[in-house]
Parts: C-alpha cells; structure tokens; sequence
C-alpha cells in the first residue's frame, strides 16, 4: 500500500528522510500513516518532495503525527481558523523585522531555537509549506538535538547536562541575550499584533531541561538561544557566561552538521521539536515570504511554569 518512495535527507547527516510519491489518496490510509509516523521517529524531520499544495494535503500530511494544537499565543496570525483549524500564517513584511547580521541587512532572520520555549507545554512538531517564495534566502535550517548531544565538546556537556533552562517571550530582536552573533544590530523592530504586550506581561517564565533522554533511549540537547534568559538557579555573570558559551557551540556547530532547506514550489517539511533546532535565513527586506504551519500536538511533559501563570494568559492560551 505504501507506495512512495525514500531517500536520505542529505550524504554524511545522521537524521532526516525524504519523501517522494505520496499522494492525498494514500493519505486516506492508516497503515500509510503509521508508516510516515514511524519513519518521522526514527529520522527527525522529513522532507515531502512534489506533493500537491493545497490545504486539504498539509492537513492529511499534518494527521499522520497527531492532532492539531492551536498556537498558545493570542495574537499570532491565524489562517481561516474554520476552514483550516490550527494553521497560523508566517510572514515576512516588506521593510519590517530587518536585522543587520554579519553585515548583511535581512528580514524575518531567525537564530537557532525550539517552537513554544517560552511555554510549558511544547509541541510534537510543525508541519511547514512556503506559500510565497524569494529568489534568494529564506532558507530554513535544522540541527538535530541528537547528533548535537553527541559532537558537543565533553568538557561543556558534562557542565549543562542537568541544567534547567529559563525563557521568556521576547520576539525583538535586540533582545536577543545568548548567542548574538559577532556582528548583529536590530535595524527595524517587528509588528507586533494588538494585545501582545498584555499577554507577554501576564505570563511567567517557563523552564525546559538543557538535556532530556528519548523513550528510545538517545540524549537530546535541546537548548534555543532565542528567548533563553539563563540557567536556573545559576543568572550570575558566571552562569551566563556558561550559557553563552553553550550557545555559540550550537552555533558553531550548526554551520557544520545542519541542513538548511531552500524551498521549491512543492516542497512541505515536518521537524521534531522536541529534537530538532531550526533558524531562518532571513531574505531581502524588500522581498515578502508567506508560510503557513500547522503545530503538531504532543508534549514530553518536562517543561514547567517557574511561577502560576496569570489568569489572563491562561484565557489567552485556550483561545
């Protein structure tokens, strides 16, 4: 029955797959999605090559990994909620969310991180398709928390092991505290949806391990330097310091074990959040990009608030 077709992700990775073949038809079928949803675990991410784009095929795409989860915060911009429940739109604003990096002025750049950091609750996965498309960047990368656990130095690994990590959502750039690069200066701040100052006011921090272990037994260093703001119970200088450090390994690290997925017109991709890193590119400020992702629910249930969160945000949250 399950007639597509599978070729490693990229020569010398360790994770990833590629999918190709796979038709709406097929989809209809458990056993075919029993089948993508074990390979989903065994790989990472896996990239679905020439599949009809449509929201009817990102959606049975999305149901071979689990039920959807609407994103926790309020005033992320949702596609058509009746039509395709669970989706959020992505995009890239002319002239807005520009960021100077090595040099280079981009829009809608994004350092290495994991979805939903800032809340309790993660989520599975994303499923991603790029609905409008730049000639050049808007390239996403992906680094997965398995091999990273492995080619970290030992001397650094062995000192965040146990750590806990804090993060707060703080979506600006310039408030970007671990892992800047060398060369980095916010040149135009991001709109921000009406509301969201409320809600980042109302909720608390969130905690989520350095390093947790899969039920498959494999160690997964899942740090995001995007809205980290330190490690529990260690927000010295000293501790930052370490921090700091663990971040520029995974970005040192991240230009050479990654893959980075230039998107074509018939491409979707899922990632495991829960392993998996990923970073944007950014593109030409003048340039507009549009993706539309559906979130994967599924938690590892490690996470934690560091306080009760406000009854505000938790109403936010349910919406």
């Amino acid at each position: 029955m399950s007639s597509f077709t599978t070729r490693p992700l990229q020569d010398n990775l360790p994770f990833g797959l590629r999918i190709g073949g796979l038709t709406l038809g097929q989809l209809q079928h458990k056993a075919v999605r029993d089948d993508i949803d074990a390979l989903f675990v065994k790989h990472g991410m896996i990239v679905f090559e020439d599949v009809e784009q449509t929201d009817e095929m990102q959606l049975a795409i999305s149901s071979c990994f689990g039920p959807l989860k609407e994103h926790p915060v309020k005033g992320v911009s949702r596609v058509d909620s009746n039509r395709m429940p669970g989706v959020i739109e992505i995009r890239s604003q002319r002239g807005r969310g520009v960021v100077e990096v090595d040099g280079r002025q981009v829009s809608h750049w994004l350092p290495w991180h994991f979805d939903h950091c800032y809340n309790d609750e993660l989520n599975r996965a994303g499923v991603l398709r790029s609905v409008e498309r730049v000639e050049e960047g808007g390239i996403t990368g992906f680094l997965d928390g398995v091999a990273l656990y492995e080619a970290f130095p030992a001397r650094l690994r062995d000192r965040i092991e146990r750590a806990q990590i804090v993060y707060r959502l703080e979506t600006q750039f310039d408030q970007l505290k671990f892992g800047r690069p060398e060369q980095y200066r916010m040149i135009e701040p991001k709109p921000m949806p009406a509301g969201f100052a409320e809600q980042v006011a109302a909720m608390p921090r969130a905690i989520h391990p350095a390093v947790w272990t899969r039920s498959t037994g494999e160690k997964v260093l899942h740090v995001s330097p995007y809205m980290a703001q330190g490690i529990l119970g260690n927000e010295t200088p000293e501790g930052d310091a370490l921090l700091e450090e663990v971040c520029q390994e995974i970005n040192r690290l991240g230009t050479l074990c990654s893959y980075h997925h230039k998107w074509r017109p018939a491409d979707m991709v899922i990632w495991d959040n829960l392993r998996m890193l990923h970073c944007v590119s950014g593109n030409n400020p003048e340039e507009e990009r549009l993706m539309y992702r559906t979130t994967i629910s599924g938690d590892y249930r490690l996470g934690r608030w560091e306080t009760a969160p406000g009854a505000a945000m938790a109403a936010d949250a349910m919406v």
